[in-house]
């Protein structure tokens, strides 16, 4: 039960699910694959050159400058000469919360009066300083508690947050992997919204006052600067960062002569000044992610995912595709076309969705798990497949030739499910047992050596000629012919069959003999009719066999070959479709027990090619035999029959002296004027 419980496909459906639940029921590890195969949908696009720059505090210029931080008029001389260098707005990364030691934050803040920057500040669980109050328009401020928020907010010294045209956030919020590819362009600390540096950089540019925010019990609605329009994020306010921005980055060591009006944005990076975060573009300091965030916000990515229609969509690719793959496994070749096809759409419809629309549809998690739940099933059809060809092969070895064996492997429902055909049933049955048996005395297993060497020496014709053993009873055997195999001339193979098998007892008998054992014998009986093929028995016990008035009727023709004297009896139906093959000689019209018709049954003599002349006239007088036989002139066919002892060579001098025999009772039996001819048996 287990066994086949595990090799349905019922249990690739059990599988897709508890696979599906495990899963996705552990959502930091599916996330994070899925974040990275987000990385790698951005991190493909052609990188987009803007007119935005970082100007970096690396190692040449702190050596150049001296210890860091550096004294506050070194900040305004920096500053200073990025905008006589044609600077749009200069965005400083340096936090400066405390007063400078050197006495120059007057110096800093006269500079800022003349010359516009936007200052950074970070959220923390403590505050320090008093923000610049940032105008924001909130409509339904009652969910702020729904935006990524900090308790405190540190901020500059009074002296240059006053002066400053504008100051942002700078948090980084990375994702459960610790990588940062999402930025919060809003900021909650102590009920008030406070903007990133990117929407602070782009409300001064626009000269709006303020910034409008909407919300609603999901979070963030809409996110509006006015000239600028709706700025399009997710409900945590975040937006995705597009890592194709390109700044130009440059030492503050190393100026252009002119920034064209480019925002430039200075930040430290030599070692030791800062940390560094981690993106999915590698490890990139503050002020040069912020330079990429503008980038992606005001050239207007729109990187989008919206979870709850993203994330159904692929959930419901996984099931439908995963149970159209398991389905359509069982037509092999199709079932591969649509797994391999369906694997690649998905990735594609996901590659396609990112480069046209910007919208990030995870193809990944649904491809892993159509590809798991594939291979799963076709593991399965396989195993399942490969048990069943060697169960198979183990049920017919012994009772199918290899052709048709390996035909049954590959083609397994012709034995599961029952058909209806014409077949040729033979059965036969061993004569002489008991003086072998007597010859061995106690030896029974010198004895069952000898009869299953007998049994070997009439199998093989029936393997050769790509028949069917159907079942071996005691000395006695059953098999077919066009069953599972086809064959056009069942017929004919089986009455040849026959004969080989006929053959296959004299080569035995040569064995036995010399040995000073005494030969045996072989009857077999023929017929071709429907029978009904399949699969048939318990559920708990069941076998390959076949059934049918065919079948039944080719027993009792075999059980009449003592009786006849004949060692092969051949119904009419393949007497029919085979006299012109073989050497016939009619045997008898027979009403046997439980038939309410006559069968006429015949004898085959010799194989074909090897008539003697001499057999044709002998037929002649055989067949005139019959004729006044059925006219009722019993003696004329008992002086025929007597004549016809020994013309074939004598294979059936026995069936003579039965007929002879059966005239003289019939003389004595008040028969009416029209009897048909037809013998009435008394046994089966």
């Amino acid at each position: 039960m287990v066994k086949k419980l595990l090799l349905s496909p019922i249990y690739s459906v059990v599988a897709l699910v508890l696979l599906s639940w495990t899963f996705y029921s552990n959502f930091n590890f599916v996330e994070s694959l899925r974040l990275r195969y987000f990385d790698t949908l951005i991190l493909n696009q052609e990188p987009m050159l803007n007119n935005i720059y970082t100007v970096n505090i690396d190692e040449p210029t702190i050596n150049q400058y001296g210890q860091w931080p550096f004294p506050r008029g070194d900040y305004a001389d920096l500053i200073k000469n990025l905008y006589e260098r044609n600077a749009g707005l200069v965005v400083f990364n340096v936090l400066m919360s405390e007063t400078d030691r050197s006495g120059e934050d007057l110096e800093l803040a006269q500079l800022m009066q003349d010359y516009p920057v936007v200052l950074s500040m970070l959220g923390s669980n403590k505050g320090k300083n008093e923000p610049i109050n940032p105008g924001a328009a909130v409509i339904n401020p009652q969910y702020r508690e729904l935006i990524p928020s900090m308790p405190g907010i540190i901020a500059n010294v009074p002296i240059l947050e006053n002066k400053a045209v504008g100051a942002g956030i700078i948090n980084t919020f990375p994702e459960l992997d610790g990588v940062t590819r999402r930025a919060p362009l809003v900021l909650n600390s102590g009920d008030t919204l406070y903007p990133n540096v990117t929407m602070e950089v782009l409300r001064v540019l626009a000269g709006d006052p303020s910034f409008q925010i909407k919300l609603n019990p999901l979070g963030v609605d809409k996110l509006r600067i006015p000239q600028y329009g709706f700025l399009q994020t997710d409900n945590l306010g975040r937006v995705w960062i597009d890592w194709s921005q390109r700044s130009t980055s440059l030492s503050a060591l190393s100026l252009p002569d002119d920034f064209e009006g480019g925002i430039v944005f200075v930040g430290p990076t030599a070692a030791g000044t800062t940390q560094p975060i981690a993106t999915a573009a590698g490890s990139v300091y503050g002020h040069e992610m912020q330079a990429v965030l503008l980038g992606t916000v005001f050239n207007e990515s729109n990187i989008s995912r919206h979870p709850d229609a993203e994330a159904w969509a692929e959930l419901a690719a996984i099931v439908i595709i995963g149970l159209l793959v398991i389905l359509l496994a069982r037509w092999t070749y199709i079932g591969l076309i649509f797994f391999v096809g369906s694997t690649g759409g998905i990735v594609y419809t996901s590659y396609y969705m990112f480069e046209t629309q910007n919208i990030l549809i995870d193809g990944f998690i649904p491809a892993a798990f159509i590809v798991v739940i594939g291979l799963l099933r076709y593991i399965v059809k396989f195993l399942d497949e490969f048990l069943q060809k060697q169960a198979i092969k183990k049920q017919f070895a012994g009772y199918a030739s290899p052709t048709v064996v390996k035909m049954l492997q590959e083609n397994p429902e012709l034995i599961k499910e029952g058909v209806k055909k014409e077949v040729s049933i033979v059965f036969s049955d061993l004569r002489g047992f008991t003086p072998l048996g007597e010859s061995f005395g106690d030896d029974v297993k010198g004895l069952t050596k000898v009869m299953n060497g007998y049994m070997d020496a009439i199998t093989q014709p029936v393997l050769d000629s790509n028949g069917m053993i159907i079942k071996y009873i005691g000395d006695a055997s059953m098999h077919i012919h066009n069953a599972p195999i086809d064959d056009s001339q069942h017929p004919r193979t089986a009455v040849q069959c026959g004969l080989d098998m006929l053959k296959a007892v004299e080569k035995f008998n040569d064995k036995i003999v010399s040995e000073g054992r005494p030969p045996v014998g072989m009857g077999a009986g023929i017929n071709s009719g429907l029978g009904y093929i399949g699969e048939m028995g318990s559920t708990a016990r069941h076998s390959y066999d076949v059934l049918g008035d065919s079948v039944s009727s080719a027993a009792r023709i075999e059980s009449k070959c003592k009786e006849y004297g004949c060692l092969l009896l051949v119904g009419e139906a393949t007497y029919k479709h085979t006299k012109d093959d073989f050497f016939f000689l009619k045997v008898d019209d027979l009403q046997v027990k439980g038939k309410s018709v006559g069968l006429s049954i015949y004898t085959v003599l010799n194989d074909p090619g090897q008539y003697k002349p001499q057999y044709e006239q002998s037929r002649e007088i055989h067949d005139l035999m019959h004729t006044h036989y059925k006219a009722q002139d019993f003696k004329r066919a008992g002086e025929l029959c007597a004549l016809l002892k020994g013309k074939f060579d004598g294979q059936i001098d026995g069936y003579y002296d039965m007929w002879i025999e059966r005239c003289e009772y019939m003389k004595t039996q008040d028969l009416p004027k029209d009897w048909n001819g037809v013998f009435i048996a008394s046994s089966k």
